[in-house]
């Protein structure tokens, strides 16, 4: 086998390892910090397949955006604010662990004489355009059929969650923002006439 081959499975590897300690660590900041790195190694993977607009998507959709998102729900959940500012160092070395494994997979993918950019040559179907056009073309084309129905079920999925948000439930107080802005200053506002103290020497 050849360097690419043994990077695959260390890659590979990492990625089953990573994957298997989002859903059994106990810590929610931990899983977040496993979740990170195993989208970024899944980017590693369609990066060393080249795909560089898969990877690179992953890494500012997935790892940039919604995993900062829940990384800061996760920290935020504590109101008190001194077990939450402990948590920044006691979280620490987990960062930076993961921070080195991704620089780590950055180097030995992108960098190196083995990736280098005067050695780098694309696949032959992609050589008349761009990685990009090529991605649309076959999905477009051949996966037209399971892309639209992997719409219709994010569709689905996000009517639920509004239908389910959105559902009335004993007990709880709503607000009506049509009623907040048919509201007249009579029905919240009440002068009330008090006659004033005229006896001598009030207030002396």
């Amino acid at each position: 086998m050849n360097y690419e081959s043994y990077l695959f499975l260390a890659l590979a590897t990492l990625l089953v390892i990573a994957a298997g300690a989002v859903v059994t660590l106990r810590n929610p900041v931990h899983a977040a910090m496993s979740l990170v790195l195993t989208f970024f190694t899944s980017a590693m993977l369609w990066i060393l397949l080249r795909a560089e607009f898969l990877g690179i998507t992953l890494v500012l959709v997935y790892v940039g955006a919604v995993m900062v998102l829940f990384l800061f729900v996760v920290m935020m959940l504590d109101i008190n604010v001194v077990p939450l500012r402990e948590g920044f160092a006691r979280y620490l070395p987990v960062g930076l662990l993961v921070a080195g494994i991704m620089a780590a997979q950055m180097v030995a993918v992108l960098g190196g004489h083995h990736f280098g950019l005067e050695r780098y040559t694309a696949p032959p179907a992609v050589i008349e355009g761009s990685n990009t056009a090529a991605l649309g073309q076959l999905l477009y084309t051949g996966y037209v059929y399971p892309f639209e129905i992997a719409a219709v079920i994010l569709l689905v999925a996000i009517v639920a969650a509004i239908a389910l948000t959105h559902r009335r439930r004993e007990g709880v107080k709503l607000q009506d923002p049509g009623k907040q802005t048919m509201v007249r200053k009579a029905d919240r506002l009440r002068v009330v006439k008090m006659p004033s103290d005229t006896r001598e020497g009030h207030g002396a």
